[in-house]
């Protein structure tokens, strides 16, 4: 009986500790963490930021409308912390003191960039500030760091000059240079480099000046070709040069007139040949002919000024035209008897006759002669011969007329020349001069486009191989010794005035 009583004793004392320990558990108190997570600047809710708690208690996600709960918080001091990739870390401290306590706070998180740091203002390296005799091609170079070296800089350079209101804005740059071309004689640019990090707002360099050459008193013009187009270039005889007509216009056959100081030359319009002319240095260009020029091929026709720099003298097919330089007092000279077409002319410094050369279709059945302004004939060079014949130049006097004739009279579709030579003929006592023969000419190339030097003592002309298809190239020969001097590389059409 005693051993009874003592066993419902011990089982009385563990159900009442049981039921105490209850009881203290029911009785711990918690509150509720409330909030809202919005973007620094523009207020708009950011979802999916993590939000949890230090000491821990549980880890959630923000809503689409950047709001979040935690309930059953115990009581006491918390930091709350709220993440999400691509924004700064924000904290914030919190403390339940009561028991069903609702506290609510307010993230205002701002992202990475507010911590990025803005690149320096780009130093203008080259050309220095208020150089001059620069060249019509520079090199713009310039220098700028950044404290974040990860980020991505991108340039704009701005450039106005003090010729006219044309200004030049390259964008989006990511190397510290640009190359600027194309620009004119004597004119005072000015360029300023912004720049980018895609994140701060933008930073100006200073700006800087500097001043191009002035025109160069340049007696030599040739030709080149790039991208199926020729274009002209002026230079020095120490090849000193500039391009003087852009890449993207098929220009050719220059002409200097030192008394108008323009030069004349041809350039393709709707797929005709035209006569303009441009100042020294390639501004103002303008459309002389409406009439165009036309022969059997656009690359071996010619034209011829006046001495006066007043007239141009022109053929079209048949008829030979004279037209002020204006473009006004459209003339015809001359219609060739034959139907045969005209391809040079070269007008006399006096202006009293004309060296024509004539051919057919083709290029052949050539005819080299001087006529008179009322187009009587008074000599005839070259006539019934085989083979390709031009390049004419009437000596300052008058008195010789220089050309080119392929002696070997070799006659193709495609005019490939053979042997072609210089020659002077002399009007008066009828002497021609074979100059390839006595300035050793190589075997296997071809003398073209041969002309005057401005005191008839020396001749310039093209070399070539006679393949078709090697590199042309510009030489001079001295009539004193025959002596041949190469000049400008990967040149043709040249003009000594």
């Amino acid at each position: 009986m005693k051993k009874s009583i003592n066993i419902l004793a011990l089982f009385l004392f563990f159900f009442s500790m049981v039921s105490c320990n209850e009881d203290l558990v029911n009785k711990v108190q918690t509150g509720t963490l409330k909030g809202v997570v919005i973007k620094k600047g523009t207020n708009q809710p950011i979802k999916n930021v993590k939000i949890y708690t230090t000491p821990s208690t549980e880890t959630i996600f923000t809503k689409e409308d950047g709001s979040f709960i935690i309930e059953n918080v115990p009581l006491g001091d918390y930091s709350i912390r709220a993440e999400l990739s691509g924004y700064v870390t924000s904290f914030q401290g919190v403390n339940f003191k009561n028991e069903g306590q609702v506290v609510s706070v307010v993230f205002e998180m701002s992202d990475d960039d507010s911590l990025n740091s803005p690149p320096s203002a780009p130093v203008l390296l080259s050309p220095v500030d208020n150089a001059v005799d620069q060249p019509l091609s520079v090199d713009l170079s310039w220098s700028c760091t950044d404290p974040d070296t990860l980020d991505i800089l991108k340039y704009k350079v701005i450039i106005k000059n003090d010729f006219d209101s044309n200004i030049i804005e390259v964008k989006d740059l990511t190397d510290t240079h640009y190359f600027l071309e194309n620009l004119k004689f004597g004119v005072t640019y000015y360029w300023q480099v912004i720049v980018s990090d895609g994140i701060n707002p933008e930073v100006n360099s200073p700006v800087s000046r500097f001043r191009t050459s002035t025109i160069p008193n340049n007696r030599f013009h040739y030709v080149k070709k790039a991208n199926g187009n020729y274009y002209i270039v002026s230079s020095d005889e120490s090849n000193k040069n500039f391009q003087f007509t852009p890449s993207n216009t098929n220009s050719w056959r220059p002409r200097l007139n030192q008394n108008t100081g323009l030069i004349a030359f041809l350039r393709t319009v709707g797929g005709n040949a035209q006569i303009f002319t441009a100042k020294p240095d390639g501004s103002n260009p303008f459309q002389v002919t409406s009439v165009p020029v036309a022969g059997f091929d656009n690359a071996w026709i010619d034209f011829s000024w006046s001495k006066n720099g007043k007239e141009l003298l022109y053929a079209n097919f048949t008829k030979l035209y004279r037209i002020n330089k204006d473009g006004s007092g459209l003339q015809l000279v001359y219609t060739t008897p034959d139907g045969s077409f005209i391809s040079e002319c070269e007008w006399s410094y006096d202006g009293s006759k004309v060296a024509l050369k004539t051919n057919d279709a083709n290029g052949y059945n050539v005819k080299i002669y001087i006529i008179d302004l009322l187009g009587n004939t008074i000599k005839t060079i070259l006539e019934n011969v085989q083979g390709a014949a031009g390049g004419l130049s009437l000596s300052i006097d008058g008195t010789q007329l220089l050309y080119c004739y392929d002696i070997s009279g070799h006659q193709e579709g495609n005019y490939r020349q053979l042997n072609t030579h210089l020659f002077i003929y002399n009007l008066q006592t009828n002497e021609n001069i074979d100059l390839s023969v006595l300035s050793k000419k190589p075997d296997g190339s071809n003398d073209l486009d041969p002309r005057f030097s401005p005191n008839n003592a020396e001749v310039i002309f093209m070399n070539t191989s006679n393949d078709g298809i090697s590199a042309k190239k510009i030489i001079k020969l001295t009539l004193q010794n025959n002596e041949r001097t190469d000049l400008f590389p990967d040149a043709e059409m040249p003009d000594w005035e």
